[in-house]
């Protein structure tokens, strides 16, 4: 919700198009709905749930990923000056490891929530996550890597030593 609502209030560079905005809305609305009235009206949980270690793993997930989704978006962010529209090589926090740093911290978020929650809506929005994410992310890898002849060769595209 914070990529659909906020986000596109704090970049910089080229406007961000209405209809991508309204889409966004409308996907997370029917995702929230889905995801609330699981929640709400279909999930048992024990009364022990919150010491579960799904639960508790679940939720350091969440948590981790959202702090590395946050980080990585504020560093996008202090990219350009304003005004500026040109493209530059992300640098500190995961983007050390990996060209799609915000990518994987929103896939960790969302699968630490699905965890968290253990429920199928939950683990269907991660993998969807999941599956649109992780090709934006190794296309901007690409993109990267052709564009910039000083861009680092060591660092993956989504996931950090790995992909």
């Amino acid at each position: 919700y914070l990529r659909t609502f906020i986000y596109p209030f704090f970049t910089r560079g080229r406007p961000f198009p209405l209809q991508l905005l309204f889409f966004g809305m409308l996907f997370c609305i029917y995702n929230g709905f889905l995801q609330g009235y699981y929640l709400i009206y279909c999930a048992e949980y024990p009364n022990d749930w919150c010491t579960d270690i799904r639960f508790t793993s679940g939720l350091l997930l969440f948590l981790l990923g959202m702090g590395i989704n946050i980080h990585s978006d504020l560093l996008l962010r202090q990219l350009r000056k304003p005004g500026e529209i040109t493209y530059k090589i992300p640098q500190g926090g995961l983007f050390t490891y990996v060209s799609g740093a915000n990518y994987f911290g929103e896939i960790v978020e969302w699968f630490g929530f699905a965890i968290a929650t253990w429920s199928l809506p939950a683990f269907a929005f991660a993998f969807f996550t999941l599956c649109c994410i992780g090709p934006r992310a190794y296309h901007h890898h690409r993109y990267y890597l052709k564009t910039f002849t000083d861009y680092p060769k060591s660092r993956k595209a989504l996931i950090p030593f790995v992909f």
